[in-house]
């Protein structure tokens, strides 16, 4: 099973706060475990919602809002993608992770759709053209 692993933003990650070395430390020796274990298979960190922007959708209408938002606590500050053999083992990698954020931190769980979950409704043709896009992507960035 995948699962996405979503550090929440902070006051501070929104404000623009970098880590101290010290985290970016504890961080690395925790990114090593993960790897170690096979467990991660991504992991990156996001700007601040002030240098971003999001696009509304209704209908066939789409308009832009431009970051910063204001619900600091509904925003993104990083995420890693582990897989794990059960949501209690991926519960269990992020229960050692070091505190992302100085003082109270929030880490979310949520698990990743894979093919077999969509059902019938995704048709082998549909299967086909997943797998093409993966190995597109895969090669893609073997080549950066």
């Amino acid at each position: 099973m995948r699962f996405m692993v979503i550090v929440k933003a902070t006051a501070d990650s929104e404000a623009g706060v970098m880590p101290s070395e010290e985290l970016l430390t504890a961080m690395g020796r925790y990114n090593e475990e993960l790897a170690a274990a096979g467990v991660i298979q991504a992991a990156e960190g996001l700007h601040p919602s002030s240098r971003g922007a999001r696009v509304r959708f209704s209908g066939a209408q789409r308009s832009v809002i431009d970051g910063p938002f204001m619900e600091t606590k509904e925003l993104v500050a990083g995420f890693w993608i582990f897989q794990c053999e059960s949501l209690q083992a991926c519960i269990d990698w992020v229960k050692r992770c070091p505190n992302p954020m100085p003082g109270e931190s929030d880490i979310e769980i949520r698990q990743i759709f894979e093919a077999e979950d969509f059902g019938a409704e995704f048709t082998p043709e549909l299967r086909e053209q997943e797998d093409r896009i993966r190995a597109r992507m895969s090669s893609e960035n073997q080549g950066e």
